[in-house]
């Protein structure tokens, strides 16, 4: 599989140039409304706990089912406040940002200490292409996504990841691996569309925008998404090539 940057020279450059600007507003809105929705959803997230304090204080006894309710609601609001904070990175990528080379090992050091990762997982780096050139924010959000994508997913307690990286015909060429179930064949194009999960949110948390954040950096720095896991095999192994 290959996800490649769409090559705006030649006879196509109006529309081309059109599209971009069509995109770059539509993102903007994007931005700008999951901007002015999350400081209304920040406020909700207090409301559960008012109502409790409201009525112990007015003598009424919190009875097990409006206790659940009330989590039932904070469970939800803070799933859209997630859902808007990944809309507005979403909508930032390849935006806003100094573009210079960067140094892969620090920003998955700085990646990592903003991360919950399980004590039980093992993350391995083989860093032969030091560093690449990107947005300084684009950077730790491919990380983030990525890392962040192969623990959520992970169904054992214990999980190993490798992160490596070289230098092939002056391209630098990123594969990660993880021991995981895995992702069949039929979902591979799917699992980097926007807001698409392969199972319940309720099941595991999250908005979906992982992966799809991923595709939209490496679009956008000109580069190609490749499948490395084959069918049938424990484990997910993606190629990211990004030109020099």
């Amino acid at each position: 599989m290959g996800i490649r940057q769409v090559n705006t020279s030649g006879s196509d450059g109006d529309g081309s140039s059109a599209r971009q600007a069509s995109s770059s507003e539509f993102e903007d809105f994007i931005y700008l409304l999951s901007h002015d929705i999350r400081n209304s959803v920040r406020a909700l997230l207090e409301v559960p706990q008012w109502i409790q304090d409201d009525l112990v204080e007015a003598g009424y006894r919190i009875n097990q089912p409006l206790q659940e309710n009330l989590a039932l609601m904070n469970i939800h609001t803070r799933r859209l406040d997630r859902m808007l904070i990944d809309l507005l990175v979403y909508s930032r990528a390849g935006r806003m940002q100094v573009v210079k080379s960067v140094d892969i090992s620090e920003a998955i050091a700085i990646v990592l200490d903003q991360l919950t990762i399980p004590s039980g997982f093992k993350i391995d780096l083989n860093l032969k292409c030091a560093e690449i050139r990107m947005g300084d924010r684009d950077i730790l959000t491919l990380f983030s996504a990525l890392i962040s994508n192969a623990v959520k997913h992970h169904d054992l307690k214990e999980g190993h990841l490798t992160i490596s990286s070289v230098r092939r015909a002056g391209n630098c060429i990123i594969t990660v691996t993880d021991d995981g179930p895995g992702i069949p064949e039929e979902y591979r194009e799917r699992v980097f569309e926007v807001m698409t999960t392969l199972k319940p949110r309720d099941e595991i948390e999250g908005s979906g925008m992982g992966l799809a954040l991923v595709r939209k950096i490496v679009e956008i720095y000109g580069g190609e998404i490749s499948w490395l896991s084959k069918e049938g095999e424990r484990g997910t192994s993606i190629e990211l090539t990004f030109p020099n």
